[in-house]
């Protein structure tokens, strides 16, 4: 299989058709279908299936296409890496969820773009989840995670910041009177939780054993969304501190008593060939 192929093949997959993606290339039509389809004659499978409008890729194709991108990155790295010149380009994928630590991340950002201007940051928002499946897929460098995260199966680098748990709460509830809550003054409120998995394990402990006695009227991926059910009165959200501006609006955040607070770890593929740039930001993160 060849490099150009391939990256003929990831065109398609990103542009959703063939007439979008010969136009990309600068190729005609039928040529890149005849790539394509000799492509697929190499490899013995069907890579993708053709609709009226756009392109479907099928498992294998969506395999080629992970996979793939993890060749091109590593192509591209390995040969930046082999030219010795003293200006660092490339691109760094960071993944997070929501979290303060972004602001740690940004100063760390600032100088690795202040002497290497020509470096690009792409950002991905997600929790612990989402961020994890797409490092083992290739698809990002670093995921910023809020523990409780299994985590033995990549390397990382606990970064010296700490979220705060508790809850946001709509300012007419009766709550906002309080300076903290404890688990005794939740047990009757509504609540969204975060889906995240093993965060149920760390509230249930805050909690004293178990929230299934909690009164748990939804979930949510990132809290954006979530606060804005809290701002119509639906609920109140458990939630780290900082992640929403409750400035000038009719939201306020409670901490928990006794505390609950949560490290934060960027997390990186183990044995991964990095680019020259995400070498940079990871050097000086760990001068830290």
């Amino acid at each position: 299989m060849e490099l150009r192929v391939l990256t003929y093949f990831l065109t398609v997959a990103r542009e959703k058709t063939i007439s979008k993606a010969a136009e990309v290339l600068h190729l005609s039509q039928p040529t890149l279908s005849k790539q394509l389809k000799e492509l697929e004659e190499e490899l013995d499978v069907t890579l993708f299936i053709r609709g009226n409008r756009s392109i479907t890729l099928t498992e294998d194709g969506i395999y080629l296409m992970n996979r793939g991108k993890e060749i091109l990155a590593l192509v591209e790295s390995t040969t930046t890496n082999l030219v010795k010149n003293d200006i660092i380009t490339g691109e760094i994928t960071i993944g997070g969820g929501e979290t303060q630590a972004f602001t740690f991340i940004g100063t760390i950002l600032h100088k690795l773009r202040d002497t290497h201007p020509e470096i690009g940051i792409h950002l991905y928002s997600g929790n612990a989840d989402d961020v994890l499946q797409k490092i083992d897929k290739g698809l990002i460098d670093f995921g910023l995670v809020i523990d409780p995260v299994e985590k033995q199966k990549y390397d990382y680098l606990r970064l010296p910041v700490i979220d705060h748990w508790g809850i946001l709460v709509n300012k007419s509830n009766s709550l906002t009177k309080k300076s903290s809550v404890t688990p005794n003054d939740l047990k009757d409120t509504p609540l969204l939780i975060s889906n995240q998995s093993l965060v149920d394990n760390q509230l249930s402990e805050w909690f004293g054993g178990n929230i299934e006695h909690l009164n748990v009227v939804g979930t949510y991926n990132l809290l954006y969304n979530a606060s804005l059910l809290v701002k119509e009165g639906v609920a109140s959200a458990l939630c780290i501190d900082g992640i929403v501006n409750t400035a000038n609006t009719n939201l306020t955040f409670i901490p928990f008593s006794p505390a609950l607070t949560a490290n934060i770890t960027i997390v990186w593929k183990k044995d991964k060939i990095f680019s020259r740039a995400s070498k940079e930001f990871l050097r000086l993160l760990k001068l830290v």
